[in-house]
């Protein structure tokens, strides 16, 4: 009957974990643009479903919103500003990470509290870690001074570039 019974668990417990199996993951280490000290660590995990977790941690940032996006190139030269448009492989509009059209790099906003941290996670089904059309390895993560106003074409009005870091395959 015990053996029944650690078996029975045993089951449970693998099913249990193939229903939450990821697929790929990959990274980002924001840094700093000049006069700034915005840094930290975005990771997107691809998750069975087919749509990716996103987990921010930042400190340093100027306490209020931002605009958080992936950009088309993977390089943060000239303060970010190398990284080039929002990441857009379907010629969408901007708008809204949670309404159609928008950017497949349109992630919205983040906030920092008032000691300069960002911990947040979300699940979007706009980009891959997998590699095709909308994989956002090899792309670069931005973090701006100000909102997203979710409306402005084709940037959002989020202001400067603040941190910058490039995904790559853990």
């Amino acid at each position: 009957m015990k053996k029944l019974a650690l078996l029975s668990l045993l089951v449970l417990v693998a099913a249990a974990c193939a229903s939450t199996s990821s697929g790929p993951s990959a990274s980002a280490t924001l840094a700093p643009s000049s006069s700034q000290t915005a840094a930290g660590m975005v990771r997107l995990t691809q998750l069975a479903d087919g749509s990716v977790e996103v987990k921010v941690d930042l400190t340093g940032v100027p306490a209020g919103v931002h605009g958080f996006h992936i950009h088309e190139k993977g390089d943060c030269g000239n303060d970010g500003g190398a990284a080039g448009m929002h990441f857009n492989p379907t010629t969408e509009a901007h708008g809204a990470p949670t309404m159609p059209p928008h950017h497949a790099g349109d992630f919205g906003n983040v906030t920092a509290n008032d000691a300069g941290e960002v911990h947040t996670r979300f699940t979007t089904r706009s980009v891959t870690v997998e590699a095709g059309p909308n994989s956002a390895v090899g792309r670069a993560v931005i973090l701006h001074a100000s909102p997203d106003d979710l409306v402005t074409q084709p940037t959002g009005n989020a202001g400067a570039r603040i941190a910058c870091g490039v995904v790559t395959l853990q």
